[in-house]
């Protein structure tokens, strides 16, 4: 058995991830169904049922038509499959406009599922959103950088390299932090920044492309195990080649029912 399987009897709290800040290296990973948060529950601090799932789950060219009722479907699926591992749940594009309608949505993803925090994209132009939930008892996690809901406005997924973006993304850390968001995502930014914004704020800091620097790390499940093939980003690191071992089983499995050897007596009744 690994020494990372089932590191948490407990269920992760806000305050268990606030903890690691500055201590150890906070490890997210997304899900979207009870059968892998189960697989990942209990090793890792957080599950993130990201709208990436409309890419990588649904087929979508990007994350824009996910919406509020999907996300609450696949988050109540992780739940059930996740009951220690912190589970956040992918706030979609157009669910949180105003502070009013971003409230409104959160408390009905609270209603209707076990999450334990939403996340919102944007800087401090969001921050009065994100400060707005927490005061009505929403757990919030922030998220810079290269924002996948920004894709259309900002004519692709554009990294934060240069120097004037430095300045911007120091001001949008910590108007997060002050508006009351636990933790913030990074991504898709220099390392070099990405290590001084998480020196900036006293709250945790998860990267995505932004090096090794940060509080954690965060991948797509279906990146990082080589399920989905469309593309890898530069930052994606493949643990398995998902995809292969799945056609080499779905090969074998063919080539037994043409063949007439499976089942064979053993798997009869």
């Amino acid at each position: 058995m690994s020494i990372h399987t089932n590191k948490y009897e407990k269920k992760v709290t806000i305050n268990t991830i606030k903890n690691l800040k500055n201590k150890e290296p906070i490890v997210m990973i997304t899900a979207y169904d009870a059968l892998f948060a189960n697989l990942f529950d209990s090793s890792v601090e957080m599950i993130l049922v990201g709208d990436s799932l409309n890419m990588s789950f649904l087929g979508e060219s990007d994350t824009l038509s996910a919406n509020l009722s999907q996300m609450i479907y696949h988050t109540k699926a992780v739940c059930a499959g996740a009951k220690n591992s912190m589970v956040v749940l992918d706030m979609p594009f157009g669910s949180y406009n105003t502070k009013e309608e971003a409230l409104t949505n959160a408390v009905r993803v609270y209603k209707e599922c076990d999450a334990s925090a939403v996340k919102v994209e944007g800087g401090k132009d969001r921050a009065f959103i994100i400060e707005h939930l927490v005061k009505n008892s929403i757990a919030v996690v922030g998220h810079i950088g290269l924002m996948p809901q920004y894709v259309r406005a900002e004519g692709g997924y554009k990294v934060r390299r240069d120097k004037e973006d430095l300045k911007a993304l120091l001001e949008d850390a910590k108007a997060i932090e002050k508006a009351g968001a636990f933790a913030l995502v990074i991504e898709g930014v220099k390392s070099e920044f990405a290590k001084e914004i998480t020196k900036s704020v006293s709250i945790p800091t998860i990267g995505i492309g932004a090096g090794a620097d940060t509080d954690g790390q965060v991948l797509v499940w279906s990146d990082m195990f080589g399920f989905f093939e469309e593309f890898k980003p530069k930052f994606v690191k493949r643990y398995l080649e998902g995809a292969k071992l799945i056609r080499d089983g779905l090969d074998s499995y063919i080539d037994e029912v043409k063949q007439r050897k499976f089942p064979s007596s053993e798997y009869e009744y």
